[in-house]
């Protein structure tokens, strides 16, 4: 495998950044187009979530592929190739009926796949002695892209593509070729080849299944939240309290990945903040789908705020413990744990909602799921 010459540190920065920032933004502008989707094309409500939860779902698929690809042409070349697939498969989700629209999220998902270890990796080339905050850095741009996706869509880029869903995806999804350039033009590919062990995911360790479940939890709060939080306040009269409810809840990433700026270093690998923020996370979701108007609102802040730092204390795992392919592996096995438990439960909560025509009821699996994943955080291993 070849590797990438570090560039300037605040080039590094605007790199990891710019590409973190497509790691979510184009899976997120589903949940508030989700409604007027589902009413064009005559979607259920498992269906209709699974525009949020589908492109999860292929992150595990696509993992161990890019994996495979980093040990192959490198973490750079790989993050070059994903972006431009994202661009292209995200804004021709809008293209044709619904088979065309599933079949390309989750060309996306596999997309996106590649950009997941991609990132991890290419930081143990990049910034070595900086693991934490590098982490900190591209997942603050994953959760900036959460937020312009969930917020911004209906206010202004809807209206800007005249009401079109299907040009507000392009619109959306385009501009994932500037980073795709930038990482070219910024960076170089160096020649000389480096043995940094096997691209592989070590299915057989419980580390990886540890840090796939707990990612897993984590993942599953905020996919499921976004993707029933539509339907949860229809059923209860709210529907216009939905763009506050969305900025609420994916506003609160971008204050999560800045503590974590400070944080990360401290907590990274240690339990007892996991922990902490898991039981808090889990008692804002049930205050949410328990208690209507403002203090639903209101229970948002902490529940989303708990989902975004333990997300990024659970990223920033795989280069402190592992280096080079071996990163790639391990993150690609994690991913793809954690990819299947974001996707399946909360599909297996649209279920239920339909099945009890209780669209609160898709909360459930989320929440048993988090209580049942909370111990394997008391075994962490320090990194």
């Amino acid at each position: 495998m070849s590797v990438s010459r570090p560039p300037s540190t605040p080039v590094v920065l605007l790199l990891l950044w710019s590409a973190g920032l497509y790691l979510r933004l184009t899976v997120m502008v589903g949940p508030p187009l989700a409604p007027i989707i589902s009413s064009d094309l005559g979607l259920g409500q498992a269906a209709t979530g699974a525009l949020t939860t589908f492109p999860i779902l292929m992150l595990a698929i696509g993992g161990f592929g890019a994996a495979w690809l980093i040990s192959r042409i490198g973490a750079r070349q790989t993050l070059i190739l994903a972006l431009i697939l994202v661009a292209i498969s995200s804004a021709a989700r809008g293209l044709g009926a619904a088979g065309n629209l599933f079949t390309w999220t989750a060309i996306m998902g596999i997309a996106i796949a590649g950009i997941q270890p991609a990132l991890p990796t290419l930081l143990t080339e990049w910034w070595p002695g900086r693991i934490a905050l590098g982490t900190a850095v591209y997942m603050n741009g994953m959760l900036v892209g959460e937020v312009l996706g969930s917020t911004l869509t209906l206010p202004v880029m809807l209206p800007v593509a005249g009401g079109d869903w299907r040009l507000t995806l392009a619109l959306w999804s385009l501009p994932a070729l500037i980073p795709a350039i930038c990482i070219t033009l910024l960076s170089r590919r160096s020649g000389r080849p480096e043995d940094t062990g096997s691209w592989m995911p070590k299915l057989n360790k419980p580390l990886v299944w540890q840090l796939g479940i707990l990612l897993g939890a984590s993942g599953a709060m905020f996919f499921g939240t976004n993707a029933y939080m539509g339907s949860i306040l229809t059923a209860r009269d709210e529907t216009d309290l939905l763009p506050l409810a969305l900025g609420i809840f994916n506003g609160t990433q971008i204050g999560a990945s800045v503590l974590m700026f400070w944080l990360a270093r401290y907590w990274v690998g240690r339990p007892a903040p996991f922990i902490t923020l898991m039981i808090t996370g889990l008692i804002g979701l049930g205050l949410f789908v328990a208690m209507p108007g403002a203090w639903g609102l209101a229970a948002l802040l902490p529940a989303g705020l708990a989902a975004g730092m333990m997300l990024i204390l659970m990223v920033a795992l795989p280069p402190l413990y592992t280096h080079g392919n071996e990163t790639a592996g391990l993150a690609a096995g994690m991913f793809a744990i954690g990819s299947i438990n974001n996707f399946g439960v909360p599909l297996f909560g649209g279920f239920l909602a339909d099945l009890y025509a209780t669209p609160a009821l898709a909360m459930l699996p989320i929440l048993v799921y988090g209580l049942v994943a909370l111990p394997l955080a008391l075994r962490l291993p320090r990194p």
